[in-house]
């Protein structure tokens, strides 16, 4: 009836607390919520605070861990930055007037090699307002450039946002110019640009060719390469197709993908963010020049594909299901059983999922409001069917 509040099952309920669960887990991406990381030294990734309360703006920045938000900052004022690369726990050191660390006291004064952005200070994007913004009632997402990790705008990018952007990794237009080289790999592996011009020595795109689908010399990882021959790789070079798909043992000594590309000649416009497909970064060129390049730019990081958040994000949701299944009274009890035993837990155990399943189906199915007492009599006549069966009387479902 019209006025009435929405009703939602105990399965629903159920459903959404295991999703929550999940997204929680992939944005802490295992980092450990009682040990301060600073003992851990420059981590790769993990979740990152900046307190807002000890360190305002005006100040130096600064970040803590997952645990020193928990312990030493409880009731502060603090911005989630998610996660930052290769950065150390600050808290408590010389950034810190008044705190001290109470999970690990003994730091030194700065960590030299973290880097810091206006993020720090809850400001993002290139326009440096807060997000949420209580003054920006346009509603847009917020997307992390994956080198200088800042979060921007869609409508701040300077280029459309194409679907499915969450399979995909951002390169603001700043962050593009700053590696110049980079719009030579974009010409030819980003994602839905509609500005790219063929050399010219190649032929046209054709028009009846499906979007998705990839040209010849850009076969997916995948598949299997076919046996060349010297000759026929000295042809390929010649013709500029010898780009292939990051299979870096296959590569001669001494080639370089980016020259090979730069005389294939194709281009696009060198302005806004830039977008990659998954597994983009198995197709840079890893020769010595092309590592002295990236280290020389600070974006070194990009040949590591253990460096994507998508495999920070895989890294905490796979640590959940191991606790989960850790923690899980049924294989603790199992663990303690003989096998005569542990069969007939496990088929009481299935039994009384089976039928909690059902009796919440039931109310699902007929629109109604499980409550507290559907539950208590649900166990009390479980109680009632297990004591029958201990006395050896037989009962019907």
């Amino acid at each position: 009836m019209e006025g009435e509040e929405p009703v939602v099952s105990l399965v629903d309920v159920l459903e959404e607390d295991e999703e929550l669960e999940e997204e929680a887990s992939a944005v802490l991406g295992a980092s450990d919520a009682e040990h301060c990381s600073y003992s851990q030294v420059y981590v790769k990734r993990q979740a990152l605070y900046a307190c807002g309360t000890c360190c305002p703006p005006g100040g130096a920045a600064a970040g803590v861990c997952l645990a020193c938000s928990y312990k030493c900052h409880e009731g502060h004022q603090l911005y989630e930055l998610y996660t930052k690369r290769n950065f150390r726990c600050d808290c408590g050191n010389s950034k810190f007037k008044d705190v001290t660390c109470k999970l690990n006291p003994d730091k030194e004064e700065v960590n030299s090699d973290n880097k810091y952005s206006h993020n720090f200070f809850g400001l993002y994007c290139t326009c440096s307002r807060p997000y949420p913004d209580p003054e920006d009632q346009v509603e847009d997402q917020m997307i992390q450039c994956v080198i200088c990790e800042d979060w921007l705008h869609g409508r701040h990018l300077g280029a459309p946002v194409p679907d499915s952007v969450e399979l995909q990794e951002m390169i603001c237009e700043s962050c593009m110019n700053h590696n110049q080289f980079l719009w030579t790999y974009a010409a030819q592996i980003t994602v839905s640009d509609p500005e790219v011009k063929p050399g010219p020595d190649q032929p046209k795109e054709d028009p009846k060719q499906e979007p998705d689908e990839e040209p010849s010399c850009k076969r997916p990882r995948h598949q299997e390469e076919p046996e060349v021959k010297a000759e026929e790789g000295a042809e390929l070079k010649e013709a500029g197709l010898k780009e292939g798909a990051g299979l870096k043992e296959e590569e001669p000594k001494g080639a370089c993908r980016l020259k090979e590309l730069q005389l294939i000649g194709q281009s696009r416009s060198q302005s806004g963010a830039t977008f990659w497909p998954s597994g983009w970064r198995s197709r840079l060129c890893t020769c010595q020049d092309c590592q002295t390049l990236l280290s020389e730019a600070g974006s070194l990081f990009l040949l590591d594909e253990g460096d994507t958040v998508l495999a920070y994000e895989t890294k905490g949701k796979s640590l959940e299901r191991t606790n989960e299944s850790a923690a899980d009274p049924l294989m603790s009890a199992l663990d303690r059983l003989n096998r005569v035993q542990q069969l007939e837990l496990i088929h009481e155990y299935n039994d009384l999922k089976t039928e909690l399943k059902d009796f919440l189906q039931r109310f699902a199915s007929e629109g109604k409001v499980v409550t507290p007492d559907d539950i208590r009599q649900f166990f009390e006549q479980q109680q009632s069917r297990k004591r029958r069966r201990a006395n050896g009387q037989l009962y019907s479902a």
